[in-house]
C-alpha cells in the first residue's frame, strides 16, 4: 500500500493555496491523476517522487518511509524506488538511444535487457541513432523504456501523450500497458484526457484547489453526471488541423478534438477555454 498525507503551500494562477491530499493507493494499479490546470497534479507526484519537499505530512510507501516531517525523513529522489517520464522527453542528446538506456541501465544488469525493451517497443532499428533524428512518439517511447528499465516500484507519468497526435497516443497507451503487464509497477499518471484515463488506469481522482474532491472508478467518475468534474484549459491555439486544434495552455502543448463547425470558427492565435463534459469536449472563445 502506498499511504499519501501530504501538505504543501502553492502558488498559482488563481493566487496561493494548499495542496492538501490524503490518498491510499494499491500497489500495482495503474491511477489517474486529473482536474484543472494548476490544482496541483504535477507538484503531487514531484513530491511523491522527492523533487519538491512538503510542508508537512507523510509518504509511505510498503510501510518505509519516504518522508515523515515529524521523524526528519525525507528520502532522496535517487533513494525513492520511482521512474519518471516527463512530457517533454529528456533525452541526452549526445547519447545514442542505446546509450540513453545504458546509463540508466543498474550496476551487473544484462545489456540484453535493452535490446528486449527496444523490441517491447518497436524501436530496436534505432538504437544507433541520437534523439534529434526521431520523432515525438519515438522519443517519449524510449523516455519510457528508460524509466521502466530499472524496475521502478512506482512510474511517474505527467501528461506523457499530451504532445502526440491521436494514433501515436494510442500506440504509447499499449506500451505502458504492455510494461505494466510485464512490471507490475505502480503507475501514477497525470491526464486531462477521459478516453485515456479510461483506457489505462483503474481508479481516478479529482483535484480542485490542491484538495481530492472525487476518488472512484473512471468510468464511474465520467458517467456520473452530476459530478463536479470541469476540466477546463484556458490558453491560445497555435495550429488547427483534421478535427483538432493545438492549444498552447498551463505551459503544455495539448491537441483537442472539437466539432467542425468549431474549428471552421475557432482560428490560429484566439484564446479559448476548453472545457470538459463527459466525454465531449466543447470550446468557447474568450
Amino acid at each position: 500500500m502506498i499511504k499519501l498525507d501530504v501538505q504543501k503551500k502553492l502558488h498559482g494562477s488563481g493566487g496561493d493555496f494548499e495542496l492538501d491530499v490524503q490518498w491510499e493507493i494499491t500497489e500495482g494499479e495503474i491511477v489517474a491523476v486529473s482536474g484543472n490546470s494548476g490544482a496541483g497534479k504535477t507538484s503531487l507526484i514531484k513530491i511523491i517522487a522527492g523533487l519538491l519537499k512538503p510542508n508537512s505530512g507523510k509518504i509511505l510507501v510498503s510501510d518505509e518511509a519516504w518522508y515523515n516531517k515529524e521523524n526528519k525523513i525525507n528520502l532522496t529522489p535517487q533513494k525513492r524506488d520511482i521512474g519518471f517520464v516527463f512530457q517533454d522527453y529528456v533525452l541526452f542528446p549526445n547519447m545514442t538511444v542505446r546509450e540513453n538506456l545504458e546509463y540508466a541501465l543498474p550496476k551487473n544488469n544484462d545489456p540484453k535487457y535493452i535490446d528486449d525493451l527496444l523490441k517491447m517497443v518497436h524501436l530496436e532499428n534505432l538504437a544507433t541513432q541520437k534523439p534529434n533524428i526521431l520523432s515525438g512518439g519515438q522519443k517519449q517511447r524510449i523516455a519510457l523504456c528508460r524509466a521502466i528499465i530499472q524496475r521502478p516500484k512506482i512510474l511517474l507519468l505527467d501528461e506523457p501523450l499530451a504532445a502526440l497526435d491521436t494514433k501515436m497516443r494510442k500506440k504509447l497507451q499499449n506500451d505502458i500497458m504492455n510494461m505494466h503487464s510485464l512490471f507490475k509497477p505502480t503507475i501514477l499518471i497525470v491526464s486531462h484526457d477521459p478516453a485515456e484515463i479510461v483506457h489505462l488506469a483503474s481508479e481516478m481522482i479529482i483535484l480542485e484547489n490542491g484538495k481530492i474532491t472525487c476518488k472512484n472508478k473512471p468510468i464511474e467518475i465520467f458517467r456520473e453526471e452530476t459530478n463536479s468534474l470541469q476540466i477546463t484549459l484556458k490558453g491560445i491555439i497555435i495550429a488547427k488541423d483534421d478535427q483538432f486544434i493545438t492549444l498552447f495552455a498551463d505551459n503544455r502543448v495539448q491537441r483537442i478534438p472539437v466539432s467542425q463547425t468549431e474549428l471552421d470558427y475557432l482560428q490560429k492565435g484566439d484564446e479559448v477555454s476548453i472545457t470538459s463534459s463527459e466525454w465531449t469536449l466543447t470550446s468557447s472563445k474568450n
